[in-house]
């Protein structure tokens, strides 16, 4: 039986913030993390940024051992008593706690055929196998229009690889771009090189020697050394639900990181369904801002900060030479006002509720906005006329 004050299930980088938010609150604290990748926690966007970029793959280390935290890697929890405060990894080690943090991320959403043929990108492993196969001259048919492969084509195009975007929306970001920016950007991508087979789906894959076949619902066969997919994750929930914590996609917490109001137990990241100050309800983020600050805050609120949560989560991607940051709910079936200096090229996209407040803001190739952009969501007041946002976040 290993004893700690407090324990961490899972080792991104909500983890490591939230060693960090404990350490701020209880500098001497035991504090043990149990993590099932092999690595020590890192920051997760270079391996679709910077890396592809010639940054060292050393500027990802995020320090963790250095606050004084055993790392326990390799390792899965599979088994929790919230009561008896006892946990229990996947080698049979038991944990004696004082306080739990779930903070397990989540895991790649996979398709119902392929098996290994496919990597499904999200992890430092990922990103060598992807790496060394880019480094020999692959060809790649990546599947997914969204966050993760638009910047993984993007990166492997770059580095002049030949790609084949595949998915099923009509054109690349369309769950969150108005459907004119989001037909610039495959137009963009087209342009870079980048075949893109909007509209389509991948129903079938299969190896042959050297050679990935991947079947497409309109009857075309792909052929290609690699498959990648980004498909989004799910939240991974399975430790929380079998203790009977409260689930809705995601690990219910409140506007402290509690689960379950339990001062025992919280929950930070992309697991957590935490309460939206700026926006009401509830929501689960999955981005790196959100991550470092809401760990770093239940962490702290672990070692009995007691603050509430209130930051608004902001995100940023790069495809090629194009670059954006957004702040809120970027849904394309919002209503949306858009600001261009250039259409396409500089400019910023309002998305408006049924009410006509301003939910979401993305600033698209301008940079060092994001607060005002927060200013104005949290602000809360109804726009009469959409045309008055023109320039109110600049």
């Amino acid at each position: 039986m290993r004893t700690t004050k407090y324990l961490i299930a899972g080792g991104g980088m909500t983890a490591d913030a939230a060693c960090k938010g404990i350490r701020d609150v209880d500098p001497d604290g035991a504090i043990t993390v149990v993590a099932d990748e092999a690595h020590a926690p890192y920051a997760r966007p270079p391996l679709s940024k910077g890396l592809w970029q010639d940054d060292e793959e050393s500027s990802i280390w995020r320090g963790t051992a250095d606050l004084g935290v055993e790392l326990r890697l390799g390792r899965t929890l599979v088994a929790l008593d919230v009561d008896a405060r006892r946990a229990t990894d996947d080698r049979g080690d038991e944990y004696a706690l004082e306080r739990l943090l779930l903070a397990t991320g989540g895991r790649p959403r996979r398709l119902p055929f392929g098996a290994d043929e496919v990597v499904y990108f999200r992890t430092l492993d990922d990103y060598r196998r992807l790496r060394a196969l880019a480094d020999d001259g692959a060809r790649f048919v990546v599947i997914g229009g969204g966050f993760i492969g638009s910047e993984i084509a993007a990166a492997l195009a770059a580095n002049g690889r030949s790609v084949t975007m595949v998915f099923p929306e009509p054109g690349i970001g369309a769950r969150i771009f108005p459907a004119e920016l989001s037909a610039f950007v495959t137009d963009y991508y087209r342009a870079r090189g980048v075949e893109v087979l909007a509209g389509t789906s991948v129903n079938a894959i299969e190896r042959d020697g050297d050679v990935v076949r991947a079947r497409t619902d309109d009857g075309r066969t792909l052929e290609a050394d690699a498959i990648v997919a980004g498909l989004g994750i799910e939240p991974r929930v399975e430790l929380a639900a079998a203790a009977g914590l409260p689930i809705d996609d995601g690990i219910v917490v409140d506007d402290r990181g509690r689960v379950g109001g339990d001062t025992r137990v919280f929950a930070a990241g992309d697991v957590a369904r935490f309460p939206e100050a700026a926006l009401g309800g509830t929501r689960r983020v999955e981005h790196e801002d959100h991550a470092k600050a809401h760990g770093r805050l239940v962490g702290a609120n672990m070692a009995g900060a007691d603050t509430p949560y209130d930051h608004l989560p902001f995100f940023y991607s790069d495809l090629f030479d194009l670059g954006y940051e957004a702040v809120g709910e970027l849904d394309s079936r919002l209503e949306t006002v858009a600001d261009w200096s250039e259409p396409g090229e500089e400019g910023t996209v309002y998305y408006l509720d049924g009410a006509g407040k301003p939910r979401g803001v993305l600033l698209w190739n301008l940079f060092g906005r994001v607060d005002s952009a927060r200013e104005l969501i949290r602000a809360g007041e109804r726009v009469e006329e959409p045309e008055a946002l023109v320039e109110r976040v600049g």
